[in-house]
């Protein structure tokens, strides 16, 4: 394991000048390093609300860290590895879990807590509402931050992770501020993708024993407005969107499918809580709420926090929840608006889900758009539309969110690292695959099936132009289209995709420039 380094504090002034200078340079769409005093803890720290946790797969979120960010476990052999820093401060060494984890799958069994704390998150146990989890694939959720590939997190139902001995967060009433970096894309209505402070004992305590973030699309208390997802608090027996648990601001519609969203709650504990979210790729923070604790039921105030830290799932365990996890820190004391506004930031300044500098390739990490080349659909491109793959024509005045989903970015294969999987561009997780031979868009589970029916080796086009993908699990099936639908199909058969009729030119691809890059 990598030494790992403590916190040094900085001054107020310099935090101020350096979020002063971020937020300039963000105006004016200056491309801004890592700066040393800028990053999340950095800045709460010097506005007198230091860090108690600070956990992430991706990223230091402290300008001196040097440590380890998580660990993986290797299916082969049951062997661990540390996965840590390109530098002090920096991004994390993705290359390393890549190495470890070649030619088997591995799973996250442990995120470190950067802070001095050490309130390190495991594999959670067995609770009153749930069966003990399992950890997440550790490659199911690659991305792009600062320019590097990195992975997050990303919980199906039935993975969590927990710490129920922890130092210095917030029991019975205390004042304490959290926020989570996580996705808009990624989500569903089941109880509970929550980050935050919990239960020590997996059980429900009652009200006002638990302080989390929820981020989601389930309704505890009606009205909600829109389709979400919402953040909302997770105070132990509701989520709330207010002190009357239902939303009171009907223009709080939820984020929809931003790709990135930072996910922020405030609490002091005894009669006030606040709830705020932003774009974790532009913009500011929008309060949602700020009033008083829940009125709608005793035991919210003062609240009864007990101090343990939950990822992914509730209080006592309820684990049917999905979501994703890219970054998130838990704070003593309430951080003023303009620490969050400087945390937000610098969120946006490091470029989550930007581009890799690779276009037009197969190579891993590369964006790309692929085109049909049947003389019939030349301008038509793989996109996925509710879910499904389909081709469609797309041109320099498609609108963005066409051409965002005609755009794909080349991963190694999750079955075979010798072929490769397709990632959607604008829903991070989700890939390509087939299922009753049709190709859809849904996210990586870490099954053997999945990996398998998301992996497609490459072959010179059968057409004699372009490339050609066989199925890695059905290799004399290829990516073809078929009546504007995509499928895995051979050359002639008892579906009706699989007719010979212009098979070589439907399953010959044109690997093209990213349409949004």
């Amino acid at each position: 394991m990598l030494s790992r380094a403590f916190p040094r504090l900085r001054t107020t002034a310099l935090a101020a000048l350096s979020a002063l200078v971020t937020v300039l340079a963000l105006a004016v769409g200056i491309p801004q390093a890592q700066a040393a005093g800028s990053l999340p803890c950095d800045i709460y720290a010097a506005a007198g609300t230091p860090c108690v946790a600070a956990h992430s797969l991706a990223r230091a979120l402290y300008s001196s860290y040097n440590g380890s960010l998580y660990q993986v476990q290797r299916a082969s052999d049951g062997a661990t590895k540390d996965i840590g820093l390109l530098a002090a401060g920096g991004y994390a060494n993705a290359a390393a879990q890549d190495s470890f984890c070649a030619g088997t799958t591995c799973i996250i069994t442990k995120i470190y807590d950067q802070s001095a704390r050490h309130n390190d998150l495991t594999v959670e146990g067995a609770g009153g509402a749930g069966a003990a989890d399992v950890g997440a694939p550790a490659d199911a959720l690659p991305v792009t931050v600062g320019g590097h590939q990195v992975y997050g997190l990303e919980i199906s139902a039935g993975m969590g992770y927990r710490d129920n001995s922890t130092s210095g967060v917030a029991v019975n009433g205390g004042a304490e501020g959290m926020y989570m970096v996580t996705s808009g894309t990624h989500v569903n209505g089941s109880c509970c993708f929550d980050y935050g402070n919990a239960e020590t004992n997996n059980k429900d305590t009652g009200n006002g024993h638990m302080d989390a973030i929820n981020f989601g699309t389930e309704c505890w208390f009606s009205p909600c407005y829109g389709q979400g997802p919402w953040v909302q608090a997770d105070l132990e027996n509701g989520l709330f969107q207010s002190n009357a648990g239902y939303s009171t601001n009907s223009s709080n519609t939820g984020t929809g499918a931003l790709p990135f969203v930072t996910a922020l709650l405030k609490n002091n504990g005894q009669n006030h809580f606040a709830l705020k979210w932003g774009n974790a790729q532009s913009g500011g923070l929008t309060t949602t709420y700020s009033g008083s604790e829940p009125t709608n039921a005793s035991g919210y105030s003062p609240m009864h926090q007990e101090g343990a830290i939950v990822l992914g799932t509730g209080g006592d365990n309820s684990n049917g929840s999905i979501g994703s996890f890219f970054e998130g820190v838990m704070t003593s004391g309430i951080p003023t608006d303009a620490a969050d506004n400087s945390v937000q930031a610098d969120i946006v300044s490091v470029g989550y889900g930007g581009s890799t500098g690779s276009t037009g390739t197969l190579t891993p990490g590369s964006e790309i758009s692929l085109k049909a080349t049947t003389s019939c659909c030349t301008s038509d491109y793989v996109r996925h539309q509710n879910d499904t793959a389909v081709i469609s024509a797309i041109t320099s005045s498609s609108s963005a969110l066409d051409k965002s989903d005609a755009t794909w970015i080349v991963r190694r294969g999750l079955a075979d690292a010798s072929c490769v999987s397709f990632e959607s561009r604008n829903y991070p997780g989700d890939f390509l695959r087939h299922y009753n031979y049709q190709l859809l868009r849904q996210p990586m589970t870490g099954t053997t099936q999945y990996r398998q029916d998301a992996t497609f080796c490459p072959t010179t086009g059968k057409s004699g132009t372009g490339t050609s993908f066989a199925s890695y699990n059905y290799p004399a099936k290829f990516l073809r289209h078929y009546d504007y639908n995509v499928y895995i199909a051979s050359d002639g058969g008892s579906n009706t995709w699989d007719s010979a009729t212009s098979w070589t030119d439907d399953v010959s691809w044109v690997v093209s420039a990213p349409w949004a890059p």
